[in-house]
Order: C-alpha cells, then sequence, then structure tokens
C-alpha cells in the first residue's frame, strides 16, 4: 500500500509518498500528470464538502491545462 501526502505552502504544492512500514517519504519532484489528476479529484471532493477553497481546485486545472498545452512543469511555480 502508498500512501501519498500533498502540501500547498507559499503558493506551491509539494506531492510525497511512502510504502507502508517505511519511515522516508519520497518526493516527486516534478509529479506526473495522474498525480495532479489524483489531486485535483480529491479537492474536488474537498470543495464539495467545504473542506478546500475553489482557489486550490482552479490552480490544479490551470497546471493541468499547462500540461496539456505543452507548458513545462519546471517553468511554473507548482
Amino acid at each position: 500500500m502508498r500512501y501519498y501526502r500533498a502540501e500547498y505552502h507559499g503558493g506551491r504544492w509539494t506531492i510525497a509518498s511512502q510504502l507502508k512500514g517505511e519511515e522516508d517519504w519520497t518526493s516527486h519532484d516534478p509529479p506526473d500528470e495522474a498525480l495532479w489528476r489524483q489531486l485535483r479529484d480529491l479537492l474536488w471532493r474537498k470543495y464539495q464538502r467545504k473542506r478546500c477553497p475553489w482557489k486550490q481546485v482552479e490552480e490544479i486545472d490551470r497546471l493541468l491545462e499547462g500540461e496539456a498545452g505543452g507548458a513545462k512543469v519546471e517553468d511554473r511555480k507548482c
């Protein structure tokens, strides 16, 4: 089983994961599109329960549109 952790601090997203039983977190820098889509789905569900601001969902949408448009992940803040 793999656990994921996404943190939003200072206008920057960081995503890390670890296998069950491990102590260290592995940073995903830059995260692939599948991880961004999973995060977007999770944030959407949180937004529906009023646990997340809409601007965070919009930011992930902009990141995903940028990837589809050919923009490099390294050029963005996230």
